[in-house]
C-alpha cells in the first residue's frame, strides 16, 4: 500500500475515532486518539481550544500533508511541516525553489477551515535527518521547561522547532506569552523565539 493511501486511511480512522469518543464521558481522551499516545490524553482538557477545534486542527494538518505527498513535483526538493493551532497554520521547513514554496502556501490556503497561514518555509535544500533530530530534542527541552515553569501555561502552548528557531503557538495573555518566550529563549541551542500567540 502506498504512503498516500495509508495517510488517507489515517485521516478517516483518526477523525472517526474522535467522533466516537466525543460521545463518551471521556471527551478529553480524543487527544490521545489523534496524536497517538496515552500520555497525551489530557491535551484537550488542558487546551483552550474546543474539542471540535482540536480535531479540526489535526484534520487540517493531515490534509495538507496528504496534498504535499500527492504532488510528485515536490519529490526530493521539499521538506515541510504544517502545524495547525486554532485553524491557523504554521509552515516550516525547506523548499528548493520559490515556485515550490508558493505552491505549498497556495495548497495550505485553500485547505478547508484554514483561517491564516504563517509561512516560515526557507528556500533551501531539504534539511538532513541529523538536523531534524536536533530540532526534535530542542522542542522536547523547551516544552519541558515551559511545563515546569509556574509563570506560564506550559501545557497549553504548542512548540515547533525548525533549524534552532522555536515557534510558540497558543491562546494566552500578552504577559504569559512574553514569559513563555523568555523561558524558551533560555534553552540551550535556541537561535530565536517567534511568538505566534492569539492573545486573550
Amino acid at each position: 500500500m502506498s504512503s498516500l493511501k495509508k495517510l488517507d486511511q489515517n485521516i478517516t480512522q483518526k477523525i472517526g475515532i474522535c467522533g466516537l469518543l466525543a460521545t463518551s464521558l471521556f471527551l478529553h481522551g480524543c487527544g490521545a486518539a489523534i496524536v497517538g499516545g496515552a500520555a497525551t490524553g489530557a491535551v484537550v482538557a488542558n487546551d483552550k481550544r474546543t474539542t471540535g477545534t482540536f480535531v479540526e486542527d489535526q484534520a487540517i494538518e493531515l490534509k495538507i500533508k496528504k496534498a504535499i505527498l500527492a504532488d510528485k513535483s515536490f519529490k526530493d526538493i521539499v521538506h515541510v511541516n504544517a502545524t495547525s493551532f486554532n485553524m491557523n497554520v504554521l509552515l516550516t521547513g525547506e523548499a528548493a525553489t520559490e515556485g515550490a514554496l508558493q505552491k505549498i502556501v497556495a495548497i495550505t490556503k485553500r485547505t478547508a477551515k484554514v483561517n491564516h497561514v504563517f509561512n516560515e518555509i526557507k528556500i533551501a535544500a531539504p534539511s538532513a535527518f541529523v538536523a531534524r533530530s536536533s530540532d526534535t530534542l530542542l522542542t522536547t527541552n523547551v516544552k519541558s521547561r515551559l511545563i515546569a515553569d509556574k509563570s506560564v501555561d506550559g501545557s497549553k502552548i504548542k512548540v515547533v522547532t525548525e533549524a534552532g528557531v522555536v515557534y510558540l503557538m497558543g491562546i494566552t495573555t500578552r504577559e504569559k506569552g512574553a514569559a513563555a518566550a523568555l523561558v524558551a529563549s533560555r534553552a540551550s541551542g535556541v537561535q530565536k523565539v517567534v511568538k505566534l500567540f492569539e492573545y486573550l
